[in-house]
C-alpha cells in the first residue's frame, strides 16, 4: 500500500542552483544538488558569479540526460537576483525551489578582521539569500502555489571554533532560515537549512590539502570518514522532495557526527 509522499514530487519541477559551479570537475555542494535534482527531473538553471562554471554543471547533467541552463549572477546584486528568478520563469513558466548555496570564508577574530571584510562576508553569505528568496517567493507563489527554499549554512554556526566573521555569518543564515519559514508557511513555502560539516569540496581543496589533514579531518567524525558535495546535494533533495513536505524552519546537520565530538578547528565546515 503506497503512501501519499511515495512521489518525492521532483519530476517537472523547477530548481534554481546559486553557487552551482565548481571548478573544473570537481563536486561541490550546489553542483552536487544541481546533478541530483536533474536525475530527479527537475529542471535547473545553475548560477555562478563565473558563468563558465556554471556551464560545466550543464554540461555534467546534459550528458546524463536531464535539462538544464546556465546563467551568470552576481548574488550580491539584486538586478541579478530579479534577473535570475525572471530567466527561471521565462524557460520553463514556474519556479519551485531554490538552493542559497553562495558563500566565501574568513578566519579573522573580531580584533583582527577589517570592518569591510566583515561586510563583504556578510553580503556574500547572508545578503545573497535574503536578495534570492525576495525574488524567488513571489515567483512560487505565483508560478507552482508553493514552493522550497534550501539555505546553507555551517556547523561553525552551532559550535563557534574561531572564524569569528564566517561564523557570525552562518548563525545569521540560521535565524533567516527560521523566519522565512514562519513568514511564508501560508504560502506553501518550506525553508529549511544545511549544517554541513567539514566537506571535501573545491572550495576547501582548491587551496590545497595534503593526505594528512584530510585524514585528521575524517577523525573528527564520529564515522570516521570524509563528507563531499554528494552528501549535501542528496540531503539539499530530500528537503526540496515531497518526503519533507512536513518540515520546514528547521536545522539538518550533515557532518558525520563532527558536533558530537571535541573541538576541531582545521577548516570550515561550509
Amino acid at each position: 500500500m503506497k503512501g501519499p509522499d511515495d512521489d518525492p514530487g521532483l519530476e517537472g519541477k523547477v530548481a534554481i542552483i546559486s553557487g552551482g559551479g565548481a571548478v573544473g570537475d570537481g563536486i561541490g555542494n550546489g553542483r552536487a544538488a544541481a546533478v541530483l535534482l536533474a536525475r530527479a527531473g527537475t529542471r535547473v538553471v545553475v548560477s555562478d558569479l563565473d558563468k563558465k562554471l556554471a556551464e560545466r554543471t550543464v554540461e555534467m547533467i546534459k550528458a546524463e540526460g536531464g535539462t538544464a541552463v546556465a546563467e551568470a549572477c552576481d548574488a550580491t546584486r539584486e538586478a541579478d537576483c530579479r534577473r535570475l528568478v525572471d530567466a527561471a520563469v521565462d524557460h520553463w513558466g514556474r519556479l519551485d525551489f531554490l538552493d542559497n548555496n553562495v558563500g566565501i570564508g574568513s578566519r579573522g577574530s573580531v580584533v583582527d578582521e577589517k570592518p569591510e571584510e566583515y561586510r563583504r562576508v556578510m553580503q556574500v553569505n547572508v545578503e545573497t539569500m535574503f536578495l534570492l528568496s525576495k525574488h524567488a517567493i513571489p515567483a512560487m507563489i505565483k508560478t507552482a502555489k508553493g514552493g522550497a527554499i534550501v539555505n546553507i549554512s555551517s556547523i561553525s554556526a552551532l559550535r563557534p571554533r574561531g572564524l569569528t566573521t564566517y561564523t557570525t555569518s552562518k548563525a545569521a543564515v540560521i535565524g533567516l532560515t527560521r523566519a522565512m519559514a514562519v513568514d511564508h508557511g501560508k504560502d506553501g513555502i518550506r525553508v529549511n537549512c544545511i549544517c554541513p560539516g567539514p566537506m571535501y569540496t573545491p572550495m576547501v581543496y582548491a587551496r590545497g590539502m595534503s593526505d594528512g589533514a584530510r585524514t585528521q579531518r575524517a577523525r573528527a567524525s564520529v564515522l570516521k570518514v570524509e563528507g563531499t558535495g554528494w552528501d549535501i546535494g542528496y540531503a539539499v533533495r530530500f528537503l526540496m522532495s515531497a518526503h519533507a513536505r512536513y518540515i520546514t524552519g528547521q536545522v539538518l546537520v550533515v557532518d558525520g557526527g563532527v558536533t558530537l565530538q571535541g573541538p576541531e578547528r582545521d577548516s570550515e565546515g561550509h
